[in-house]
């Protein structure tokens, strides 16, 4: 089952509700790149990190890569918006 939409989307999420190509695009190039074998691993070790605190399956927050190394629980939205854009880091 899909996830809910967001009633607070961010502005991608609000363009891509608008461009339905667009859309279509993103997800094929999304689909490409998380086959890869570093994004499956980067994926796995998350997993086995949300088992351990028993949140796996159930929503909730992200687990957010700090600088020195650590996994930290954080809002989804913050999380994913930082991903390196612009001058922020990847890293929280």
């Amino acid at each position: 089952m899909a996830p809910r939409k967001s009633t607070n989307p961010g502005r991608s999420a609000l363009y891509y509700r608008q461009n339905p190509e667009s859309y279509k695009k993103k997800l094929a190039y999304d689909t490409a790149e998380n086959k890869s074998p570093e994004d499956r691993k980067y994926r796995s070790k998350l997993a086995i990190a949300r088992r351990k605190r028993g949140i796996m399956g159930k929503g909730g927050p992200d687990l957010s890569h700090t600088k020195d190394g650590r996994l930290v629980p954080e809002n989804p939205k913050k999380n994913r918006a930082r991903n390196g854009h612009g001058n922020n880091g990847r890293l929280k």
